[in-house]
């Protein structure tokens, strides 16, 4: 079997790994709770936060395709399994059944703090290692940034 050789060092390529599965395992579960909550919510909001999600969930499924992919390019085998995410994320707890639009939003500001927050370390860990990464991780918080930016303006 052909193994992917990347030029980075051992030790940027486990610093860069850590980083890129990291990032995987928090856009899979982001787009999963967008998804979640976009089937549930309900409320007078209903339609707008409802489209809203959905642009979530795009920007973070393609986003973790980008992410694994330079992952695969660095000769590191990304990891997206539901076991995997259900242990790795840093993403709260998503409510059960019906969620009111006021608690969808909320929901939403939190778990894009959290991942926000966690690429931004990403960020800064990359920034020596490996700068093509690096990169990568500024835009994905830059998006990140502009939906929780719109989430927090839902609820005033």
């Amino acid at each position: 079997m052909y193994v992917v050789k990347s030029s980075l060092s051992d030790a940027n390529l486990k610093t860069v790994s850590e980083a890129l599965q990291g990032a995987l395992v928090d856009l899979v579960d982001l787009a999963l709770v967008a998804k979640q909550i976009h089937w549930n919510v309900v409320g007078p909001r209903f339609r707008s936060v409802h489209l809203q999600l959905d642009e979530v969930v795009d920007t973070a499924r393609k986003y973790s395709d980008t992410v694994a992919e330079r992952a695969a390019a660095l000769g590191i085998s990304p990891d997206g399994r539901a076991a995997t995410v259900a242990v790795g994320s840093g993403i709260g707890v998503t409510p059960e059944g019906w969620v009111d639009d006021t608690t969808a939003v909320g929901t939403l500001v939190e778990a894009l703090g959290a991942v926000i927050a966690r690429m931004r370390e990403r960020v800064e860990s990359t920034g020596e290692p490996d700068p093509v990464s690096q990169d990568i991780f500024i835009g994905i918080t830059a998006d990140l940034e502009k939906h929780h930016w719109m989430f927090q303006a839902e609820n005033g």
